[in-house]
């Protein structure tokens, strides 16, 4: 389940909740009665396995330029 976060405009705490996506989203502060307004953070993005680098997507059809150094040395 997200975490997610508000902030009363009354009082100013933050609190956390665990919801479901499906769930509505809180509207008033369990403890002052105010009303509470979602933090929104910006996320950095992360780019985990194959297929992102152009040298990724290729299936073999180009040798490395080590093979061909090699062949040079002689």
């Amino acid at each position: 389940m997200p975490t997610y976060e508000y902030q009363c405009k009354d009082c100013g705490e933050r609190l956390e909740v665990f919801q479901k996506f499906s769930d509505k989203p809180l509207s008033v502060h369990p403890e002052c009665g105010g009303k509470l307004q979602k933090v929104f953070h910006a996320s950095g993005i992360v780019f985990k396995g194959s297929g992102y680098y152009v040298t990724d997507s290729r299936s073999g059809g180009r040798k490395s330029d080590s093979s061909s150094d090699k062949s040079s040395d002689d």
